[in-house]
Order: C-alpha cells, then sequence, then structure tokens
C-alpha cells in the first residue's frame, strides 16, 4: 500500500468491529511460523531446553509459543531474556534471535542463563503484520489485564522470574512499511490524523526512559555500527519524532506504555532497531546486526555489570 489514507474506516472515527472485521479480512498468510520458526526451535533440543509456554487459538489456527534456556542454569549467574517477533512482521527480529541461538548463545551459557523467546506473535509473523487478529498491538500491551494474548503468555512466563533479570534485549526493526502501511492503519483505527514521523536510515536502540543506562545503549551501537550503519539524528536532532540521548540512541518509558522491554524488572534493559529496507543493509547484515547487540548488551554486563 503506497498511500498514507488508510482504505479501512472514516477519517476522524475510531475502528468499530465492523472495520476491524473488515481490516482482519484483508490479512493474507505468506510464510510458515511451523516451518520458519517451530522447525528450528526443535533442532536446538540436543543443545538446550525448549518449553512451550502457551498456544494462541485464532479461529481454526493454533501457534505454540516456544521458548529456549540454556541448561544448567545457576544462581550464581546473571539471568538474561532476549525476545524476538513482538512485532511479526519485523523479520531479524525473529531470525536473529534464532541465529543467536544456533552460533553463539552456547559461547555464553557458561557466564549467563539464557532465555530466548524468537517469535512471541506468530500470527503476525506469518501476516508480515505488526497487530494481531484484534487489531492489537502487543508492544502496547504489556500491562495487567492485556488485550493482546501475545503479550499476557510472555509476561506469565517471565513472572517468576521478573525481579531476578539482569538483562532484557528486545529485537526488533523499522521499517518503510512503518509509514505506509503500519502508522496510517494506527491513525484510521483511533480516529486520529495520520502525522508522518519519517524513517531513520539505519540501526538505533531504544532505552527506558526511566533507566537509561547509556553506557550500555552505547556498547551496543559500537558493536553494530561494525555490521550495519547507525540512524543519524534528522535535523532536529531526533529520531522518529524523540530526540537523541546518544549517538543512535533514544528513550522512551518501557512499562508507563506498555512495552516489551519493561516487561521484566532488569538492570540492562534495550529495544533494538534494525533498517531492512535500506539499500546498505542485507537480510543477513540485519540477522548479524541483532546478534551482535545481544553479544554485546553480554559482554557489557560481563565486564561492567
Amino acid at each position: 500500500m503506497s498511500s498514507h489514507i488508510h482504505p479501512i474506516g472514516t477519517p476522524g472515527q475510531p475502528w468499530s468491529q465492523a472495520e476491524r472485521d473488515a481490516w482482519l479480512a484483508r490479512q493474507v498468510r505468506h510464510r510458515s511460523h511451523r516451518d520458519d520458526v517451530v522447525a528450528r526451535v526443535e533442532a536446538l533440543r540436543d543443545r538446550f531446553d525448549v518449553e512451550q509456554y502457551g498456544e494462541l487459538v485464532y479461529g481454526e489456527e493454533r501457534f505454540p509459543l516456544l521458548a529456549v534456556r540454556s541448561r544448567d542454569w545457576r544462581d550464581d549467574r546473571p539471568l538474561v531474556l532476549v525476545t524476538g517477533g513482538v512485532h511479526g512482521y519485523e523479520t531479524s527480529g525473529v531470525h536473529g534471535a534464532l541465529q543467536f541461538l544456533e552460533q553463539r548463545a552456547q559461547h555464553w551459557a557458561g557466564d549467563f542463563n539464557l532465555l530466548v523467546v524468537p517469535c512471541v506473535s506468530p500470527w503476525a509473523y506469518e501476516r508480515i503484520h505488526r497487530w494481531n487478529p484484534h487489531a492489537v498491538d502487543p508492544n502496547r500491551s504489556f500491562r495487567e489485564d492485556s488485550p493482546a494474548p501475545e503479550s499476557a503468555a510472555l509476561m506469565q512466563l517471565v513472572a517468576p522470574l521478573k525481579d531476578r533479570f539482569t538483562v532484557h534485549v528486545d529485537l526488533h526493526e523499522t521499517t518503510d512499511s512503518d509509514e505506509t502501511e503500519f502508522r496510517p492503519a494506527l491513525a484510521a483505527r483511533d480516529g486520529k490524523p495520520f502525522e508522518p514521523e519519517g524513517i531513520p536510515d539505519g540501526f538505533y536502540t531504544v532505552g527506558d526512559a526511566e533507566n537509561p543506562q547509556l553506557p550500555f545503549q552505547q556498547a551496543i551501537i559500537a558493536a553494530v555500527s561494525k555490521v550495519t550503519h547507525i540512524a543519524p539524528a534528522d535535523a532536529r536532532g531526533e529520531i522518529i519524532g524523540e530526540k537523541i540521548a546518544a549517538e543512535g540512541v533514544i528513550l522512551y518509558p518501557f512499562k508507563p506504555l506498555g512495552l516489551c522491554g519493561g516487561v521484566t524488572d532488569a538492570r540492562f534493559t534495550t529495544t533494538t532497531e534494525v533498517y531492512p529496507d535500506s539499500p546498505r543493509a542485507t537480510p543477513q547484515q540485519c540477522n548479524d546486526a541483532q546478534v551482535a547487540a545481544v553479544e554485546a548488551a553480554l559482554a557489557f554486563v560481563r565486564d561492567h555489570g
């Protein structure tokens, strides 16, 4: 879709259930969660503990929710959460988490207890969409009485360990389709005018405004800059409408906004934002950038935490 005016609904009026149904009828399955994610996770069982922490049931479709743990957890090791695919369309979030598990996680398992959830939102992964079938954004739904089953399930998974986490890295992308489809859809759904923000050309991180940990964010930026380019600030010194706190770093209040980055009480938290639509970045570079971000986070905590 190239227009910034969304085809569903009446401008200025929030969607009713009829508009939500019309939106859902337009969604098309493009890829397979079972083939792309479940099969790769199952192949890890010889090296890691794999658990199904829930199941999404949407109509006749069922999606297992899978988490992967490093083995031989010890109380003296920092606990780390890595999440991908909270927004299912953000492909390198999912594939970067899987690549980390397949290629690098065992290297770090002696220093950390690792919990990796590669695909929080499998229905949206298959549709290459931001929302779930109810037109709800899981990444604004990490709160009590969550309207998103995806978010509620992850919250339940981490609840027994919530205050024990040291690190949480949440893997995301900022795409051109944010400006052409997803932000216009959000404005249409809520009956608000669409206000373009622009798409930053490059990687950046989002830290928690209530706990920025800027040296931690900067260590991630430095590591990822060796893999792909870092997003510059615009003429106003902003990235997606937020003032930069450091090169390639902006801040959001994670918990008040119901963001996945606030699902634990970890001291070190970050949300990565890869730019996959850049002519300067390949899909493999995007996956590599996500892995580099996770490893930089772990290295920083190992050396400075």
